[in-house]
């Protein structure tokens, strides 16, 4: 039995959704302008603190976020010998972690840009920003 209806068709007891129906509803639906705000550090407390101040920022001019969204967290480990000429086997083992944060800011105003622009962020959380 096949019945076309408002979203998709049947097929027995289950419904389908094709592409072609939900294509122009999600187009209207997905903001026109989005600001995805990448931010990346060794220290959690910083990232976290700035990642309160953005939302904060977006918060009071109305505009829609999405995140902060934690990101896997990249460990690089360095190994070196403790020793120059012998004991090859003792080795010191070090790590640097990379902690990540991405937020999606929807729905724009000139207000809210310049409201960014003026935030003053720790030197050492790294802000990548794409429009």
């Amino acid at each position: 039995m096949l019945i076309w209806g408002c979203s998709g068709w049947r097929i027995g007891g289950s419904w389908f959704v094709t592409a072609q129906y939900l294509g122009p509803i999600a187009e209207k639906m997905a903001p026109k302008q989005k600001i995805r705000i990448k931010l990346r550090s060794y220290w959690v407390r910083l990232m976290e603190d700035s990642c309160k101040q953005i939302t904060d920022v977006a918060r009071t001019t109305s505009a829609n976020t999405m995140g902060p969204v934690p990101l896997p967290t990249k460990k690089r480990i360095y190994c070196v010998l403790k020793s120059p000429h012998v004991h090859k086997d003792a080795r010191l083992h070090f790590e640097i972690r990379t902690h990540q944060r991405l937020i999606d800011i929807l729905y724009l105003t000139a207000q809210m840009i310049d409201s960014l622009m003026q935030l003053d962020l720790p030197a050492a959380v790294d802000v990548e920003v794409k429009l």
